[in-house]
């Protein structure tokens, strides 16, 4: 099983939205989702993990991982409605990951004013198993 990712970049916050279970099999297509976004934008990345139905000890090590090299490339991580079971990330030696209970509480943090569905200088990219929806633009 393996994961489907949206990414939307706007101003300085990218969110890195990722759908399906973050498992051994897809920890490497997480890695280069987060990858995918260290390339495209600055700031703050928000990982969403509303669609995500769960996540092994392998995806959290993944998500440890992403932290790690978005703060050698002096950005942070932060994650958005974790996975039902109430596990987060491991703890260790890695940068502080701050959880936020879902998305629109993540954005409201880094956007004073600016609501979760402004579009302007807004860019997206998507695995192709994403759902398209119009909405969504």
């Amino acid at each position: 099983m393996t994961i489907d990712w949206r990414y939307t970049v706007s101003d300085d916050l990218g969110v890195l939205s990722v759908a399906g279970y973050l498992g051994p099999d897809a920890a490497h297509r997480f890695t280069g989702a987060v990858g995918w976004a260290l390339a495209r934008g600055t700031g703050p990345l928000v990982v969403d993990l509303t669609e995500l139905r769960g996540w092994s000890t392998e995806g959290q090590v993944a998500i440890t991982d992403a932290a790690r090299s978005l703060a050698e490339a002096g950005r942070s991580l932060e994650l958005a409605a974790i996975p039902a079971d109430g596990s987060l990330v491991p703890a260790g030696d890695g940068p502080p990951v701050p959880v936020h209970a879902d998305l629109a509480a993540a954005l409201a943090a880094h956007r004073t004013g600016q609501t979760a569905d402004q579009t302007e200088g807004r860019q997206e990219w998507r695995t192709t198993g994403w759902p398209t929806d119009d909405a969504d633009r």
